[in-house]
């Protein structure tokens, strides 16, 4: 199994911090590394369309998050061989021939070790910020998928749809991995339409976990959703919540937390659902440094 950390890319930090947190993580065996973007940190910010979550202030370090494509070529250039991972990034915020290449420009500079995850974004501030309406979340971010995947297609690129258009054109640089991205759609407990539709499309998943209720029932809903005769995308399951030096009570406790041996047990029921990459967003849990020694356990007792 694959185990992945998000970097220490947001709050006070500085370009040396990262890079001296993805040299240790590297060396230390793990499989990959993770940026997330933010826009933007609204001081009044509204609540998450379809009740997902209750918004009353989000964290501080949000108000000063480096862009994830640059901090990710910034540790490539400092790193050799682990994976490297968006967590995800807003694609509606981005016109889609622009991020096509800045991600292909990234994947060649790393030597083909990026990890492509999108979201359809949550906050209305950001939307507005961007100039972008809600309301283009669901099909207008499935058309946006379709127009990224023709970009990185074969020369000449074309395409025409609702919201996107590409003029026959030649588009490069291409991505450097054969076969070209598999896009993980990063979806919350909240809805399963963007689940289905992940799946049915061949999309990879990027779950974020809270129960296992929650997380059999999605896993069975994409993995129903592929089509016949095709195998499901990859899953890569996030983590938010953090790992402790003490055990938690189970009732009180969600997937893949709590104490190192409370995961590890977690982890072997993790990959008898099928599950072979994990990642952890310290991103609420800092200091990075405390997490990471914590974690460090886990890379000789995960399942093979």
């Amino acid at each position: 199994m694959k185990l992945g950390l998000s970097l220490p890319h947001l709050g006070e930090t500085t370009p040396d911090r990262i890079v001296d947190f993805a040299q240790r993580t590297e060396s230390l065996g793990y499989d990959s590394l993770w940026a997330l973007e933010r826009l933007l940190r609204p001081i009044e910010p509204q609540n998450a369309p379809a009740g997902q979550f209750r918004l009353t202030e989000l964290p501080r370090h949000y108000a000063n998050v480096f862009d994830p494509i640059e901090t990710l070529t910034y540790v490539a250039a400092h790193t050799r061989t682990i994976g490297l991972g968006t967590s995800v990034i807003n694609a509606l915020f981005h016109v889609p021939v622009v991020l096509a290449r800045r991600l292909s420009t990234l994947d060649h500079f790393s030597g083909g070790r990026l990890i492509v995850g999108l979201g359809q974004g949550w906050s209305a501030e950001e939307f507005e910020a961007a100039n972008v309406p809600m309301r283009r979340r669901g099909n207008g971010f499935a058309e946006y998928i379709e127009a990224l995947q023709a970009a990185w297609g074969p020369d000449p690129v074309s395409f025409q749809g609702r919201f996107y258009r590409i003029p026959p054109a030649q588009i490069g640089p291409k991505p450097l991995q054969p076969g070209g991205f598999q896009v993980l759609v990063g979806v919350s407990p909240a809805s399963d339409v963007p689940v289905e539709r992940a799946g049915r499309t061949g999309l990879g998943l990027h779950p974020m976990i809270t129960d296992w209720e929650t997380f059999e029932r999605q896993l069975a809903v994409f993995r129903a959703a592929a089509p016949v005769g095709r195998q499901p995308g990859p899953i890569v399951v996030r983590v938010s919540n953090p790992i402790t030096e003490t055990p938690i009570d189970d009732a009180d406790r969600s997937p893949l937390s709590g104490s190192v041996d409370q995961v590890k047990d977690d982890l072997h029921r993790a990959a008898d659902l099928g599950i072979n990459h994990v990642m952890w967003d310290l991103n609420r849990h800092v200091p990075y440094d405390a997490q990471l020694c914590l974690l460090e356990p886990l890379i000789a007792a995960r399942p093979s």
